[in-house]
């Protein structure tokens, strides 16, 4: 876990039933800017990442930055997603529009940096802006069914539509330039349709690049969400009976106890500030619960066309050209 450097730090503390003192100690109140100062206690810290899902720490930093760097990630990062579904057959028990809204969610992989944004006034897609997919499906008997078997895997071809039967359609250079599998769907067991002989899908399908502002389906998260980092403080010894009641006041792993039967603070860090120490007259005195005012723990998980470390840069660049807009603004007034 990071570790927190000797400084000054602000705090949020969590009385019984209130925040204490007034709204500046909610870690609200506007501070005034200091460059200088930023730059000497600013720190990212990253405590976890895989392709997938990354936590890390914002250390030193407002609760306005923090919020505009969650709502960059989840409304103003682009990514690909099905736009337009042409229909040519679907006797499938899924109606039109329903059946477009699904295909709609499925993410792709497909690296949004790669394309352009399409002009509005386009009527169609052209290799630097559009992905096209094609979806031809036909449940059928099977003819090569075993005797006896009442499962719709041994009496049905195609009973089951999956992503994985999404495929894709190259347009001018793309082929050259792309693979099937790093533009298709990230997964290809996501369930599409249920069908029986008789039913049959035949689409073409139109994949844009898209902000999550527009649709939730364009954004690139999962989830962005911060909080932030608990601290506890223990102010007498708590040892024994008491010790194991106030361990399980806590989430696991916040209060340890020693080979005394003394209890300490393990890692304050996954506490989910309940508060339910205050509940016990006993133990509610050995105990002072708040939090960091300017130390913010990020959770950002990937729908899997960008690494969540990627998506962080990219709604961090993107803050900064807002920025560099905002002084060309103000500078051409003078």
């Amino acid at each position: 876990m990071p570790k927190i450097e000797d400084r000054p730090q602000p705090k949020v503390f969590l009385e019984e039933f209130r925040l204490k003192n007034a709204a500046e100690d909610y870690g609200m109140a506007d501070e005034k800017w200091d460059f200088k100062k930023f730059v000497k206690k600013f720190r990212i810290v990253i405590v976890r990442m895989d392709h997938s899902d990354m936590e890390f720490d914002l250390i030193g930093i407002q609760p306005a930055f923090a919020n505009a760097f969650r709502r960059l990630m989840l409304s103003e990062v682009p990514s690909m997603a099905i736009e337009k579904v042409i229909i040519k057959n679907n006797t499938s028990i899924i109606q039109d529009e329903v059946l477009a809204h699904r295909l709609g969610l499925i993410p792709l992989k497909a690296d949004p940096r790669l394309f352009e944004f399409r002009p509005e006034d386009a009527t169609e897609g052209t290799e630097f802006d559009t992905l096209e997919y094609t979806l031809k499906v036909k449940c059928t008997t099977n003819k090569s069914q075993p005797k006896d078997s009442h499962r719709a895997e041994d009496l049905y071809e195609n009973h089951s539509v999956y992503s994985s039967q999404i495929k894709w359609s190259p347009l001018g250079n793309q082929a050259t330039v792309h693979k099937e599998a790093d533009v298709g769907p990230v997964h290809g067991d996501i369930l599409i349709s249920k069908m029986r002989p008789g039913h049959e899908l035949d689409l073409n399908l139109v994949a844009v690049k898209g902000i999550g502002k527009d649709h939730a389906k364009f954004s690139p998260v999962a989830t962005a969400s911060y909080r932030l980092l608990p601290d506890i403080t223990l102010t007498r010894d708590v040892r024994d009976i008491e010790a194991t009641l106030l361990q399980s006041c806590f989430s696991p792993g916040v209060i340890g106890i020693d080979s005394d039967g003394q209890a300490f603070v393990q890692e304050a860090r996954y506490d989910s500030c309940s508060r339910n120490v205050y509940r016990y007259d006993e133990i509610k005195d050995a105990v002072i619960l708040s939090r960091i005012r300017d130390h913010f723990i990020f959770n950002v998980e990937s729908v899997g066309a960008m690494p969540p470390n990627v998506i962080f840069v990219e709604a961090v660049k993107i803050l900064r050209d807002k920025c560099k807009s905002l002084l060309d603004e103000l500078n051409s007034f003078k």
